[in-house]
C-alpha cells in the first residue's frame, strides 16, 4: 500500500499515522506491539517532515510475518552515521540531537531498521514494525472478459492501443477516490483487477500483430511489455532478459507526473506484467517494483522474476499465479 503526503501541510503526517495504525489494528493477529508500532511510525514519518518538509511517499508492505514501513523523501536527509551511534546503545541520550534520539527509539522498538540516500536526492528509511498477523492477501484476480474493453480491431497498426489525456485524468482521479473513500488496500485491489483485464486484451492484440501462437518466450514477453507501454506513451526499455527474469527500466510514466498523487496506480503495471508472464510461463511469478517514478525516483526499475524464491527483500513485490483453469 502506498500513500502520498505533503509534509508542509499541517496535520498531514498525523492523519497518515492514524490511518496506518488503524490498518495495523484491523489486521494484526493480536494487539501486542500496536503501541510500539505507532511510536515507530510517528518517528519515521516525523523524520521525513523535519528533514524534507515537502512531499514524502510512504509504503507499507506485509509480505512477511511482520510489516515493513518505508518512507521516501526528497530532502537533504540526516547524518547516516547516527545509525551506528544509536546501535551502540549510548548511556547518555542527552548527547544526541532530536534526530539521534528518534533513531535510538526506533532502533530499540523496530525489529529491523535501514536508512540510506536515494539516487539523485532524498532519503529512504525502512523499519520493520513490531506486530504480527496472518500472511497478507495478494490481489491476483482472474481476468474478466465481460466488460467494455476496446475491440482488437480498434488498435492502430504498428502501435497498439492508444490513450487520451482525459482518460488518463479519469483513471488517476478514480484511483485517488477509491483510496480516499475505502483505503489504499481497496485501491490496490481495484487497480489490480483492471490491470488483469486490460493486460489480457493487450496481450491478445500483441499476439494478433505478431502472429504468435502458444506460449511466448521471455524475449517475446519483454517485447510485448515495451510495445504496450509505448502505445500509451510510457518510456519503458529492456535492461535484461533471461530464462529466470526480465528487467525493465522506464523514463516516463504513462500517467505523467500526476502518478505521484496516486502511487497505487503502479499496481496497474505490476498486474499487467505479472498476468502476462504467469500465463506464458505457466508458473507463479513475482513482479518487483524496485524503483518508481510514483514515489519520487528518477525512473522505474521493474523485475519480473520467473523464480519467485529469488525475489529481492525490501522491494515492493506482488505474486501472480497462472490461470486457474489451466
Amino acid at each position: 500500500m502506498d500513500w502520498y503526503v505533503d509534509g508542509s501541510v499541517p496535520g498531514s503526517m498525523s492523519l497518515l499515522r492514524h490511518e496506518i495504525v488503524a490498518y495495523l489494528t484491523r489486521h494484526a493477529g493480536e494487539s501486542a506491539g500496536i503501541d510500539e508500532a505507532e511510536l515507530v511510525v510517528s518517528e519515521v514519518t516525523g523524520n521525513a517532515v523535519r528533514h524534507a518538509g515537502g512531499p514524502a511517499w510512504v509504503t507499507l508492505t506485509w509480505r512477511e510475518e511482520q510489516p515493513l514501513l518505508t518512507v521516501r523523501d526528497l530532502g537533504p536527509g540526516f547524518d547516516e552515521t547516527l545509525l551506528q551511534r544509536v546501535a551502540d546503545d549510548p548511556e547518555d541520550l542527552d548527547q544526541l540531537d532530536e534526530s539521534g534520539r528518534g533513531l535510538f527509539l526506533i532502533h530499540h522498538l523496530a525489529p529491523g531498521l535501514e536508512a540510506g540516500r536515494r539516487p539523485g536526492e532524498g532519503m529512504v528509511v525502512s523499519a520493520t514494525l513490531p506486530v504480527k498477523r496472518q500472511p497478507a492477501r495478494h490481489h491476483d484476480p482472474p481476468r474478466n472478459t465481460q466488460n467494455a474493453l476496446p475491440a482488437l480491431g480498434e488498435a492502430t497498426e504498428g502501435v497498439g492501443f492508444g490513450k487520451e489525456p482525459f482518460l488518463r485524468a479519469l483513471v488517476v482521479q478514480l484511483a485517488r477516490s477509491v483510496e480516499f473513500l475505502h483505503g489504499p488496500d481497496a485501491a490496490d485491489a481495484a487497480v489490480a483487477q483492471v490491470g488483469a483485464d486490460v493486460g489480457g486484451q493487450m496481450e491478445a492484440e500483441f499476439r494478433q500483430a505478431r502472429q504468435i501462437v502458444g506460449a511466448m518466450s521471455p524475449e517475446q514477453i519483454a517485447d510485448c511489455y515495451v510495445r504496450l507501454k509505448d502505445a500509451i506513451d510510457g518510456g519503458f526499455y529492456v535492461v535484461e532478459v533471461s530464462d529466470d527474469r526480465i528487467v525493465l527500466g522506464n523514463t516516463r510514466c504513462p500517467f505523467g507526473d500526476v502518478v505521484k498523487l496516486a502511487p497505487s496506480l503502479c499496481r496497474m503495471t505490476s498486474s499487467v506484467f505479472g498476468g502476462i508472464a504467469a500465463r506464458n510461463v505457466g508458473a507463479p511469478v513475482d513482479v518487483l517494483l524496485e524503483e518508481r517514478i510514483a514515489v519520487g525516483d528518477a525512473g522505474c526499475r521493474v523485475v519480473v522474476a520467473f523464480a519467485p524464491e529469488a525475489g529481492l527483500d525490501n522491494a515492493v513485490g506482488h505474486r501472480y499465479e497462472p490461470p486457474r483453469d489451466g
